[in-house]
């Protein structure tokens, strides 16, 4: 099997299609609505979850190829193996990404497991060797990264924003970026909370301003 090339793929405003009607569908569509994508799900029954999910289209029938039309990714998870690799030679002929649920062999991607900490995201893939080991290996990560990353990754981004837009020499902006990264600031989320690190850090900023002046 050749190795997979890592990726982050922007489907914000895109259609995405979901075929089938099960829990394992429905998860597929909440992470893909949670990245902002138009979600189409096509099947003959859908589970609870499903038949409340908001936001979405469903297409109550059996699959057909036309539900394809302008779709970004694809995504089959329906029950019957001869419907999925259907659905993956359908979506090959169009020359849209594809996936099959626990089939790698018939995707042209695969979704890695992943630990969400607000915009930050650390996915772990073993390549469709062992789905197993990678989500033990997410267990472990989400005992490691805790709530507090989400604070610091959304305080880094705002930061980022005014050090951008106001400090004009790369190599000080560079270095104040880095430094308010760090773990000592991580810390500081940590211990004292989200308003004394943004306290640290336009401490750093000025610092490093008035050394350069």
């Amino acid at each position: 099997m050749s190795k997979y090339y890592p990726v982050f793929l922007n489907i914000n405003g895109k259609k995405c299609v979901v075929a089938g009607g099960g829990n394992v569908a429905w998860r597929k569509v909440c992470s893909l609505k949670e990245a902002g994508a138009r979600v189409t799900v096509v099947s003959p029954e859908f589970c609870p979850e499903l038949e409340k999910e908001t936001g979405i289209e469903r297409i109550k029938q059996k699959y057909d190829e036309m539900f394809l039309k302008e779709a970004f990714v694809v995504i089959a998870s329906t029950d019957s193996e001869e419907i999925n690799k259907k659905i993956y030679y359908d979506a090959i002929k169009r020359g849209q990404l594809v996936n099959v649920v626990d089939k790698p062999e018939f995707c042209t991607f695969i979704v890695p497991a992943s630990v969400m900490r607000g915009d930050l995201c650390i996915s772990i893939s073993t390549g469709g060797a062992s789905p197993a080991l990678a989500h033990h290996i997410r267990e472990s990560l989400e005992k490691q990264f805790g709530n507090e990353y989400e604070e610091f990754t959304n305080l880094l981004s705002e930061m980022r924003q005014k050090i951008l837009s106001e400090v004009s020499d790369e190599s000080i902006r560079r270095d104040i970026l880095q430094r308010i990264a760090g773990p000592d600031m991580l810390e500081v989320v940590k211990r004292k909370g989200v308003l004394e690190a943004k306290k640290k850090m336009l401490e750093v900023v000025s610092e490093r301003t008035s050394t350069r002046n």
